[in-house]
């Protein structure tokens, strides 16, 4: 792949506000915020949030030439969003849309030390996000286009995700590889009432890589399971291979090229088509298509010191595409892929404990240690090179 061709960004953004709460909080969090309370906290953190600047800016700190597309109002959040996104680099504000018709979106997030985040998120402007918003002449001069969040983006879900169908399918025509990320579809808000498991089935068989969470995954095409899972207690401790085979096999009939599942503090599995399928996800798509056809990993994550958790799968996406794009195998691209997402957690955004590539790349080189992943089923093998599980089943 010509890294000049980089990659295109695109979705939802909004204004991330992160107020520091102290440690000792998290130990009866649940009683710590009441109503009539006035709860003393630190100082806050104010940066972009989303994919287009959680993963846009990652795979720009990681060295690929990186353009964003996304939309915000023109109102005093606007204008942040647009400033703090020029600090990151010159030109990177240049794909964002200022709309006098709408407000730009924010979150409150409230992320104390070792407890996952909760954000109060209002999505906006992301709201009006259509199809005919992507410069499509733009991305046909790049090697792969991702975007993000469409379950807080009425337009890409509405009239049972038409918009979304619609911008896939033209992105595709381009020739670009495309990949897609998703968010948690809140069941009490629209976008988590609509039918995902319909929409995904129209829109994946334009998508080459697609990389939700696993508790995303489940609401959408499972919801009876999740909620199931839901109630005998943490969703994650319950994710065994076989489950991970399935949805995968679920994925790659649905059109999927890559399917990647985020598992949080579990780490990643990756799940890939056979080669003749690979061969159509477009300028991105590996030199060697035999050494990722038909594969099966499961890596654990690496060992960190937790201070946040705002943008880890982002961050881990942008660790997964970057490795694409500079055409590595996929056992060192799931293996990068997690490292980013460790690094990212170890600070409270999601910006300030990334590392750049190469320091990425030496911090794995040098021993970093896993934390443990062990699987009884008889067909996943251990691969000591890379510390990762392998499927070598010939039904994987």
């Amino acid at each position: 792949m010509d890294m000049a061709l980089g990659a295109i960004v695109a979705g939802h953004i909004c204004l991330d506000i992160i107020p520091e709460i102290e440690a000792q909080a998290t130990g009866s969090f649940k009683n710590y915020f009441l109503p009539g309370h006035l709860v003393e906290i630190g100082s806050a953190a104010i940066s972009t949030g989303g994919p287009v600047s959680n993963t846009g800016l990652a795979l720009h700190y990681l060295g690929i030439p990186t353009s964003l597309i996304c939309k915000v109002g023109a109102d005093p959040f606007g204008q942040i969003v647009c400033d703090l996104m020029e600090t990151h680099g010159f030109g990177l504000s240049r794909g964002i849309l200022v709309s006098a018709q709408v407000s730009t979106s924010y979150s409150l997030i409230l992320s104390p030390p070792d407890v996952d985040r909760i954000i109060l998120h209002n999505p906006a402007a992301n709201h009006t996000f259509s199809a005919d918003d992507i410069d499509y002449e733009l991305v046909n001069k790049a090697a792969l286009f991702h975007f993000g969040y469409p379950p807080v983006m009425r337009k890409m879900y509405e009239r049972n995700g038409e918009g979304l169908v619609e911008l896939f399918r033209r992105v595709k025509q381009t020739g670009a590889t495309t990949s897609l990320d998703m968010c948690y579809p809140d069941p009490a808000a629209e976008g988590g009432k609509v039918d995902w498991a319909a929409i995904l089935k129209a829109t994946l068989p334009y998508v080459d890589i697609f990389l939700p969470s696993i508790e995303e995954l489940l609401i959408m095409l499972r919801r009876a399971d999740s909620e199931a899972m839901a109630r005998r207690g943490n969703i994650l401790d319950q994710v065994s291979a076989s489950l991970l085979h399935d949805l995968g096999d679920e994925l790659l009939d649905m059109g999927v090229r890559l399917a990647v599942i985020k598992l949080g503090e579990r780490g990643l599995y990756l799940r890939t088509a056979g080669q003749m399928t690979l061969e159509k996800m477009g300028r991105a798509r590996p030199a060697d298509l035999n050494a990722w056809a038909e594969k099966e990993f499961w890596a654990p994550c690496f060992r960190v010191h937790v201070l946040g958790t705002t943008g880890s799968g982002d961050a881990t996406i942008a660790g997964f595409l970057s490795s694409l794009l500079r055409n590595l195998s996929p056992e060192k691209a799931i293996t990068i892929a997690v490292a980013v997402g460790a690094c990212n957690v170890e600070a409270a955004d999601a910006l300030s404990g990334l590392r750049p590539w190469d320091a990425t790349l030496k911090r794995i080189q040098t021993g970093w240690e896993r934390l443990p992943l062990h699987l009884d089923e008889p067909t996943w093998i251990w691969e000591k090179t890379f510390q990762l599980w392998q499927n070598i089943s010939k039904k994987s």
